[in-house]
């Protein structure tokens, strides 16, 4: 089995979009006016409109109810990205080193899912993403 993407529903799809084209420098490829991904080295983001939903099972998935997922991005620099997106999405924390070896920013996206950016600080954590 393979993990192949991440999908999130949103009320306002071209605002999600816009956020993650942000947060992650990469261009969303819009496959339906309803439906977009956004392509990164390690995963694919794919975003979809309320409406998209019914196609599967209609208040099967709602915007804006995640309560338990914080998608995390690793990058080289958080302190550089944090500073490039500061002022531009919505601050949840800024920089710090968490216990199990990276240093992390946290962001909210325009429907409340929290996105965090960390790298990683310590050899141990270096070693765990290795090859990733």
């Amino acid at each position: 089995m393979k993990f192949a993407s991440v999908r999130l529903v949103a009320a306002d799809i071209k605002a999600m979009v816009a956020f993650y084209e942000t947060v992650t420098g990469h261009r969303a490829e819009w496959l339906a006016p309803v439906f977009a991904e956004i392509v990164t080295p390690g995963a694919v983001l794919a975003i979809g409109g309320a409406e998209t939903v019914a196609l599967f099972r209609e208040g099967s998935a709602e915007p804006g109810a995640n309560r338990t997922a914080i998608l995390e991005f690793m990058v080289a620099d958080v302190d550089a990205e944090f500073a490039r997106l500061e002022g531009k999405v919505n601050v949840v924390h800024a920089p710090k080193d968490l216990p199990w070896g990276n240093r992390t920013a946290q962001f909210r996206d325009p429907e409340g899912t929290p996105v965090t950016l960390y790298t990683p600080v310590t050899d141990a954590a270096k070693q765990r993403f290795a090859g990733r």
